[in-house]
């Protein structure tokens, strides 16, 4: 994870700098931005470039168009925000290649900004067509990677454009994504918790299994937690199980033995006739979910417990909320949980969109020591995988 060129160590002044960022925010039904945090991570980045008369060209994508023009996903509300959180005029093309990119890219000045459109519109892109990459590497001089939220991909604007270009480097998010993770990862101080909440079992395997090397505590919540539940026997009403994971479960709750890393599941659940608002709903031990029932909400005996296991960590990494936060009546739990991370005396990582959504909702943000752009991304990094664009980045000389 170390040893690659970051900005700092790029001589840029008068230099077109190809920029990839992860613009990839949230848009509503009239193409306003509900979420402008990752626009606004990217400003270090930016800032330093204008600070330094680099010429900027500035990549993305946003959301999934497939391969095909769509307004719906053009990044020119992205132009708007980006000029007024800059105070100054960013240009932009309906293109992300060809003559009229190429004609806009050779009247940029040094420090002026150039926004080229959504990257998906064509599918050369997540193909990573070497071709592609070819054109978008002729557009400039120097490559600087600030997307951590596209690290785990290898598409043609975060690994194949490195092939074509002298030298690559990080930028100051994507330095401060990978320093924090190093931190409370790779070297941590101790006692670590991991909260690990979501939907899917499946989907946080591997993060689970590779945890267990490296925390004191992990506390499971959130949809996944009811296949452990059930692993060790217990009613769980109408709540997702994935039967077929229930012997990869048990082993990972034998290996928490073995390692001597203290587990815990939810001890009581809110619990609804179903997943409507206004249902029915009361409060039960996790060993009496009436058949029938969903637990869309970790009880207040739960968030007790959890608070407590949080109150000696130095260090905590949570990824996935404790239920279903974005309905109000079943959001208590995991916004107890937001408050409990952010009153703690330790060094706080926060990864997983669906978590930062919980952290920004609570105003909890400044609370936090580090709240990762990733989601993928982190995961990947978790379970100890390499991220493909990173790793695409020039190294250090020697």
């Amino acid at each position: 994870m170390k040893g690659k060129l970051s900005i700092a160590d790029l001589d840029v002044k008068g230099k077109c700098c190809l920029l990839r960022t992860d613009f990839n925010v949230p848009l509503d039904e009239f193409q306003n931005i509900t979420d402008d945090t990752r626009i606004r991570s990217a400003l270090p980045t930016i800032n330093d470039l204008i600070d330094r008369e680099a010429k900027i060209v500035v990549l993305s994508h946003l959301g999934r168009p497939e391969g095909k023009k769509s307004h719906k996903m053009s990044l020119k509300p992205v132009q708007v925000r980006l000029s007024r959180l800059l105070k100054q005029d960013v240009k932009f093309v309906e293109d992300c290649i060809g003559s009229d990119v190429e004609e806009a890219v050779s009247t940029l000045k040094e420090g002026e900004i150039l926004l080229l459109e959504n990257l998906r519109f064509y599918k050369e892109e997540t193909d990573n067509d070497p071709d592609f990459a070819k054109k978008l590497a002729s557009l400039g001089e120097l490559f600087i990677n600030d997307a951590f939220g596209s690290a785990h991909r290898a598409h043609a604007s975060t690994t194949g454009i490195t092939k074509f270009l002298e030298q690559s480097a990080c930028g100051y998010l994507m330095k401060k994504e990978i320093d924090y993770f190093n931190r409370a990862v790779a070297n941590p101080i101790r006692p670590v918790v991991s909260i690990v909440g979501g939907g899917k079992a499946s989907s946080k395997l591997q993060v689970l299994e590779k945890l267990l090397d490296r925390v004191d505590k992990l506390i499971v919540g959130g949809g996944l937690a009811f296949t452990f539940l059930k692993a060790r026997g217990r009613e769980i009403g109408n709540n997702m199980l994935e039967e077929d994971l229930l012997p990869n479960v048990r082993k990972i709750m034998d290996k928490a033995t073995e390692k001597g890393v203290k587990f815990y599941l939810p001890v009581d659940f809110v619990v609804a006739e179903s997943m409507d608002p206004t249902a029915q709903t009361k409060v039960v031990p996790a060993q009496e979910i009436p058949k029938g029932w969903v637990a869309p909400d970790i009880g207040p005996a739960s968030v007790k417990l959890f608070a407590e296991v949080l109150h000696d960590a130095k260090t905590i990494i949570w990824n996935g909320p404790m239920g279903v936060f974005e309905v109000d009546a079943f959001s208590r739990g995991t916004m107890a949980m937001v408050s409990a991370v952010s009153d703690a005396y330790a060094l706080t990582i926060v990864g997983g969109g669906d978590t930062d959504v919980a952290v920004h909702r609570a105003g909890a943000e400044s609370n936090i020591s580090f709240i990762s752009t990733g989601g993928g991304a982190f995961l990947e990094l978790l379970e100890g995988k390499e991220l493909p664009a990173f790793a695409a980045l020039s190294d250090i000389p020697d």
